[in-house]
């Protein structure tokens, strides 16, 4: 099977070589173009797919915009029998959608119809989810709204980062792909995809610096999930006498706590912090331990590092 490849970050790595190493003809890998990085933005970094094309002496094609006339041109060129998209950052329109006879399947990172949208994996963890997956689905113009070929279900574990659950899905994503096309290939009739059911929509949008706000009168479990769902990136930020601050590796605490006091209020900086959040329906007011922190424009560091030259006592107050 002739097959072209769409994506552009670490996610999708792993799905690319599964495909080289199952044996599968990768005619073309599209990603997008090189980025500028650093200060003057004058270095340009190639995402990782370009790297693990040219890796394995692939065709790397990277358009501006997959609308490109040139673009859909050397795509037809290699004749490829189905288009394979993982996180490449752009909607196909109906035009390329079509090019390849069997169409362009999608690797997903959540149970659709479920967590729809630009972040499946950073709200299913903020949202306090126990589970979560990988569905294979054949593209249509729609966002994430096509039939499902393919599902493999995935346990979120208590303490996983967004990171975490980011590569476990990508090796997963990488599984589901190969059982999808052997399908594809051996089985005659094909598997039909099955319609997604509207009904049981729910949507993972953009995350943006607000919804990376951290909110200290939400429950202390609620809080420890956004840290951890957004962990590495964004980071989940809070302030601290209006300097910005991020937090990572939290602890829900348990009963009994230390001290008491208002929401963001630090109850304890011996070595981590410990911040009151607000009540929860069970317990009432609640608490979360911080381990890491990122204060602005510095690395991620141990609490207890920062906490020597923070000099920062108990009743400072996160806002």
């Amino acid at each position: 099977m002739r097959v072209a490849f769409f994506g552009t970050p670490d996610f999708a790595v792993p799905s690319l070589r599964a495909l080289v190493g199952e044996g599968f003809d990768v005619v073309a890998v599209v990603t997008q173009p090189d980025a500028p990085q650093g200060r003057s933005r004058s270095k340009l970094i190639p995402p990782p797919v370009k790297v693990a094309g040219e890796a394995d002496d692939l065709l790397v094609l990277q358009p501006e915009k997959p609308t490109d006339p040139m673009f859909l041109t050397q795509l037809r060129k290699v004749k490829p029998d189905v288009g394979v998209v993982v996180a490449y950052g752009h909607i196909l329109k109906p035009e390329l959608l079509a090019l390849p006879p069997r169409g362009m399947i999608n690797v997903h990172p959540s149970l659709l119809p479920g967590l729809r949208g630009a972040a499946p994996i950073e709200w299913a963890i903020i949202r306090g989810h126990e589970t979560t997956g990988v569905t294979i689905m054949q593209l249509d113009a729609g966002m994430d709204s096509g039939p499902i070929l393919h599902q493999i279900p995935h346990r979120i574990d208590a303490d996983v980062t967004g990171g975490e659950l980011s590569a476990h899905l990508a090796e997963v994503g990488a599984q589901a792909l190969i059982e999808t096309l052997a399908m594809m290939e051996q089985s005659d009739p094909p598997p039909q995809p099955v319609p997604q059911n509207e009904a049981r929509v729910t949507l993972a949008p953009k995350l943006t610096r607000e919804t990376a706000r951290i909110d200290w009168t939400k429950d202390a479990g609620a809080i420890g999930s956004l840290i951890r769902g957004l962990d590495p990136r964004p980071g989940a930020w809070t302030e601290l006498t209006g300097v910005e601050i991020k937090l990572f590796t939290p602890k829900v605490m348990e009963p009994p706590f230390p001290g008491t006091g208002a929401p963001g209020e630090v109850l304890s900086a011996d070595g981590s912090l410990v911040v009151a959040t607000g009540p929860s329906k069970d317990l009432g007011s609640g608490r979360v331990e911080i381990f890491e922190v990122q204060p602005a424009g510095k690395e991620r560091m141990p609490t207890s590092d920062w906490l020597r030259g923070a000099r920062l006592k108990a009743g400072a107050r996160f806002t």
